[in-house]
C-alpha cells in the first residue's frame, strides 16, 4: 500500500540533506535511517564474532601485502 504523508517544511530540507545522490527517494532516506537504528541479525553476530576471532590470530593483512599481493 502506498501512502501519503505531510511533513514540514524543516523536515523535507532535513530528508534531502540525508540523500546520498540526487534521485533518492525520500522512502530510500528514511531507511536507510530506520536500518541505522535495527539490531543486527544472528547471522551478523556471528560473522563479527568469527571475524574478531581471526583478527585476535593474527588472520589479517595489512593494506601494503593486499597492494602488493594486487599489484597496486
Amino acid at each position: 500500500m502506498v501512502t501519503t504523508i505531510q511533513i514540514s517544511e524543516n523536515l523535507h530540507k532535513e530528508l534531502t540533506g540525508k540523500r546520498l545522490y540526487e534521485n533518492e527517494t525520500y522512502e530510500e532516506v528514511i531507511w536507510d535511517m530506520i536500518e541505522d537504528t535495527m539490531e543486527l541479525s544472528e547471522e551478523t553476530k556471528k560473522d563479527l564474532q568469527k571475524s574478531r576471532a581471526e583478527a585476535k590470530a593474527g588472520k589479517t593483512h595489512s593494506i601494503s601485502e593486499v597492494k602488493s599481493k594486487l599489484g597496486v
